[in-house]
């Protein structure tokens, strides 16, 4: 078990599995629900740590398969770990690289029960992972909270290909666990079974025989329509243990987000906020815009009228658009500040409503102002 790290559930909204509470852990505590910015090379694109700080951004996550690419985890760890490495003062995740097992199907070879030996599309030098390997990177970098290697199945697939993958993700959950010396660092199980409600179950429930310290529910948001999308949390959940941390990754649309805290879910991460910004898209609380439309030229209104970033209190969309139509790089990181501050500020609204026995009616407001049912 690591030191200094547990989850501390204060209030379940009566209405939901809706959780407020307080997540502990070496470089801080953080209120939950939250959202969690990606840094995937140590970086949150266009953002710096203490703009981070300032938006209220809690753990921050970084990539594991990434890192150790580039710079080379053992750069990150004689700077004396990924926070110090990259200043940022606050907790930090590592995700294991099991998600480019299934994204880079191009730069990797045929799966064994070893591990997976990807290509550098850089050097074009391969590196082998495998579960102890990777916990092995993951102790360089340095993170509070690190993932298990895992198999993540490509959707869809068959229900027998879906099984030997989950008992291979078992068997190697086990080896990372046997492999994990560092005793400040929390290490967290991925749930995997795609939409087989039974593979859910029995991934779940032989995970949480394990000493995992958290658990994250994997295989969502790869390609699956958006019902199943809900479906697997909901087949998930009922599994994990209520006194140990829920995580869901890749989720960027408010409908999902929502949906995964009404069923318990603590903590959520995804690209899409600085994704978005890149091509000029804005989400506000009344739905999404396109700055880089010719009608905000004289529009001289803030981005969002209800929000409080940086953005949104000194600079107009007239602004703005200038900068984007411009190709100042400035307006690029203008509009990642504020996507970044809007789904924060959404989970902090959610916990309010949640401490108070109303986070259902909170989200159908929310999703009633956006203007889409989905959110996104």
């Amino acid at each position: 078990m690591s030191d200094n790290f547990y989850i501390e559930i204060l209030h379940q909204d009566k209405n939901c599995g809706a959780r407020y509470g307080y997540l502990h852990t070496p470089h801080g505590v953080v209120e939950l629900p939250m959202f969690r910015p990606v840094g995937t090379q140590a970086t949150v694109k266009r953002i710096s740590p203490e703009e981070l700080t300032a938006r209220g951004s809690g753990v921050v996550l970084a990539n594991t398969y990434h890192l150790a690419l580039r710079p080379g985890t053992k750069i990150v760890k004689a700077a004396g770990g990924v926070q110090k490495f990259r200043n940022y003062k606050g907790p930090r995740l590592t995700d294991s690289g099991g998600y480019q097992v299934f994204s880079l199907t191009k730069l990797r070879d045929k799966i064994t029960e070893e591990g997976v030996r990807f290509k550098d599309p850089l050097s074009g030098d391969t590196h082998f992972f495998s579960p102890e390997s990777v916990i092995g990177l993951e102790e360089d970098i340095g993170a509070d909270i690190i993932r298990s290697f895992d198999e993540c199945a490509p959707y869809p697939c068959t229900k027998e290909y879906r099984k030997n993958s989950i008992e291979r993700t078992i068997r190697w959950a086990k080896r990372g666990l046997a492999a994990k010396k560092r005793t400040d660092q929390a290490l967290f199980g991925i749930c995997q079974g795609g939409d087989f409600a039974d593979l859910r179950e029995y991934c779940a429930k032989e995970l949480t025989k394990l000493p995992f310290e958290g658990f994250s529910i994997g295989g969502t948001a790869i390609g699956e329509p958006r019902v199943t999308e809900y479906h697997e949390v909901g087949l998930t959940i009922p599994y994990l243990p209520y006194d140990k941390p829920r995580y869901l990754r890749g989720i960027g649309s408010l409908d999902r987000r929502f949906d995964g805290v009404r069923k318990g879910v603590d903590r959520f991460d995804c690209v899409l906020p600085t994704r978005l910004a890149r091509h000029g898209s804005i989400r506000t609380h009344h739905g999404r815009i396109n700055i880089r439309k010719g009608k905000y030229a004289d529009d001289f209104s803030p981005l969002d009228e209800e929000c409080d970033c940086y953005a949104c209190r000194n600079y107009t969309k007239a602004y703005i658009h200038h900068l984007r139509k411009c190709q100042e790089g400035r307006g690029a990181r203008l509009c990642s500040i504020h996507n970044i501050r809007f789904l924060i500020q959404a989970r902090e609204e959610a916990r309010e409503a949640i401490k108070n026995d109303r986070f259902l009616e909170y989200a159908a407001m929310r999703l009633d102002e956006f203007g889409s049912p989905r959110g996104c």
